[in-house]
């Protein structure tokens, strides 16, 4: 039996779209594992909808290589692919180290003050050790900053392509793999576009965004069963 968070909030999203939603979340939070099983008929019934927009959510996640469709077998949650992991990587560093070099040019005091209440919050993850919370903050960090650089439309094309990024960057963050680096990080990057200096600002986006090339491997010997 599949035990799912289907709290997400329904308001102006379609019946197909609100469990696509909330798989999505499921799958990149692991709280339905890699290789798990899942059926059309247990989803629909889990989340009280009728079986054609659980349907059409499994075909768009089909779609981003999320689930995996076998006509004898069924439907498994797809493992986690590293090829996959590394191009996306790849995309979003290179996008990120153009558009902090923006930020350091025209950011707000307004999405500054974002930026230093997100650290705010991240501390007291840390401290409460909510790494599930730490996670969203994280992505609001570099989410605030492409759109306090009106790169809107970048951060959604990074969005539309993360999901198996996002899956081992949950898993890093669940296996209490330095926390306070990304802070630190974090710290430095805010600190770089409050005083403008774009070369700073890249530089450790860079670091940043390259950090996880050095867990990658660590993290498949531990959760061997989650990995291609």
């Amino acid at each position: 039996m599949l035990n799912i968070d289907s709290n997400k909030k329904v308001k102006n999203f379609s019946t197909r779209d609100y469990v696509y939603e909330i798989l999505r979340e499921n799958i990149i939070s692991l709280k339905i594992e890699p290789g798990k099983n899942i059926s059309e008929k247990e989803i629909s019934e889990l989340l009280e909808v009728s079986r054609t927009p659980v349907r059409e959510a499994f075909v768009k996640l089909a779609q981003e290589e999320l689930l995996e469709v076998y006509p004898q077998k069924g439907t498994i949650i797809a493992l986690i692919d590293l090829h996959h992991v590394e191009e996306s990587r790849f995309i979003r560093e290179h996008l990120e180290r153009a558009t902090v070099r923006v930020a350091c040019e025209n950011f707000s005091e307004a999405h500054l003050s974002q930026l230093e209440e997100n650290l705010h919050q991240q501390k007291k993850c840390i401290e409460e050790n909510d790494f599930a919370k730490l996670f969203k903050l994280d992505e609001d960090f570099h989410k605030t900053i492409a759109y306090g650089s009106g790169k809107e439309r970048i951060w959604t094309l990074i969005q539309q392509m993360n999901a198996h990024l996002n899956r081992i960057r949950m898993l890093s963050l669940a296996a209490n793999y330095d926390w306070e680096l990304i802070l630190s990080q974090h710290k430095r990057i805010y600190a770089a576009i409050k005083a403008k200096d774009a070369n700073a600002a890249e530089a450790v986006m860079e670091e940043h965004l390259k950090k996880l090339l050095f867990e990658q491997e660590k993290l498949r010997q531990e959760y061997q069963q989650y990995f291609k």
